[in-house]
């Protein structure tokens, strides 16, 4: 087991997490609650799903943090007619040099890179879509029996439009699970938008200088791990994730009419992960119950498979975790 984080520690990797968190504020104006949970995603070492309309600056946010973070970037455009290998590459013949004959050479594709943009996710089929299961839970990709190790550290960061938009596809729901966290982003103040119009005529921010390097993200990613979870939150963690399952002897009425499916042990384990890393952007050494309420909706929402009830109801996922973090209670250890 790692060692706990010291103060001085947690003090000079708060820093370092700052440095980046402005520098996303910067980028995308009157965002703060959603640039710190994109960040909070990224430093629990998860993927993170972007959800709103067009032109609301999902794209600029994942540039900007590729760009502050110093890692590789890469941006693969999701459309109806895009296959698998385009995502993960594919063998192509290759002539040696010196005439030494004919070979299948790997040509990698684009999610070979530490900060993946897959822009409009919803957009390809759910065929195409499953190409990226493999990379999110393993960190390789595997093309006609040979396996490939990607970049580290590994992050995608998935946009999509709103599901009622036409031309979309929903999500499986083993891929939504493989997203840590959910995010959905929407307008912006008066005030903003005059501050967007006076400082940007064109509406693109400056692509910001790196204020960290590949490695010391990825320190940031080991002191993640290194924050204290106390025993009693961690049981606040397991009843609120088995307080989603309809088929849990613990759950309520409600999630056993509404829910269809419940959260999986990997939303257990998201769910304290980012707990930390957001304790960690709060300069505290140990997680505590507030940071899992503030996460909770964030991490487990997209995961819950809705039945037939609750869409006559109109009850949403949101709905069903709100009511959850009221009725599942804070005990001791």
């Amino acid at each position: 087991m790692s060692t706990l984080l010291s103060e001085s520690e947690v003090t000079q990797l708060q820093a370092r997490a700052h440095a980046i968190l402005r520098g996303l504020d910067r980028t995308l104006l009157g965002q703060q609650a959603l640039t710190r949970l994109v960040l909070t995603g990224m430093l629990a070492g998860g993927h993170v799903l972007l959800e709103g309309l067009p032109g609301l600056g999902k794209t600029e946010l994942v540039k900007a943090l590729a760009a502050l973070s110093g890692l590789t970037h890469k941006r693969i455009q999701f459309t109806p007619d895009l296959l698998p290998g385009d995502i993960t590459g594919t063998l192509m013949l290759h002539e040696s040099v010196g005439g030494g004959g004919r070979q299948m050479v790997f040509r990698a594709g684009p999610i070979f890179a530490q900060v993946v943009l897959a822009d409009e996710i919803n957009r390809a089929s759910p065929k195409t879509q499953s190409a990226l299961l493999q990379a999110m839970q393993e960190h390789a990709v595997t093309v006609f029996d040979a396996t490939h190790a990607l970049p580290q550290p590994f992050f995608v960061l998935a946009t999509q439009n709103p599901v009622e938009l036409d031309g979309t596809y929903p999500l499986p729901e083993a891929q939504l699970d493989r997203f840590a966290i959910k995010a959905t982003i929407t307008g912006v103040g008066t005030d903003t938008l005059k501050a967007l119009l006076m400082e940007r005529p064109d509406g693109r921010a400056a692509t910001p200088e790196a204020v960290t390097t590949p490695q010391q993200v990825i320190e940031l990613l080991a002191g993640v791990k290194r924050i204290a979870l106390p025993e009693a939150v961690a049981g606040f963690i397991a009843r609120l994730v088995n307080a989603t399952r309809p088929d849990h002897p613990d759950s309520s009425g409600a999630v056993k009419s509404a829910v269809k499916w419940g959260a999986s042990p990997r939303a257990a384990i998201a769910l304290g992960t980012t707990a930390r890393a957001a304790a960690l952007l709060a300069g505290r050494p140990a997680v505590g119950f507030d940071d899992v309420k503030a996460l909770a909706i964030a991490v487990l929402a997209h995961r819950l498979v809705l039945g037939y009830e609750a869409g006559l109801s109109g009850t949403s996922a949101v709905d069903v975790v709100r009511r959850l973090l009221d009725e599942v209670r804070e005990l001791p250890a």
